[in-house]
């Protein structure tokens, strides 16, 4: 049964059950840094979960916003096309 009060974790209540700096997982919520190994390790042990998936999850961030910042560029790259 989950508590009522950790449906609405602040930054600093996550921060202090994972042990780290309260700025860090700020940092994170506002989208100006990404999840660190450390930092999957510890909300996997706390979420009970693996920590490729907070790995996997800044992965895909980090594609959409790179997608996204090289626009039509990508389109540009013609596609390889084998011999067959």
């Amino acid at each position: 049964m989950t508590n009522a009060q950790d449906q609405d974790m602040t930054p600093y209540a996550l921060a202090k059950k994972l042990n780290v700096p309260r700025t860090r997982i700020e940092r994170i919520v506002a989208g100006k840094t990404g999840i660190t190994s450390d930092t999957a390790l510890r909300l996997a042990k706390f979420f009970k979960t693996a920590p490729q998936f907070w790995m996997n999850l800044q992965n895909s961030f980090d594609l959409k916003v790179e997608a996204k910042r090289l626009g039509d560029e990508l389109e540009l790259i013609k596609e390889y096309q084998s011999a067959a």
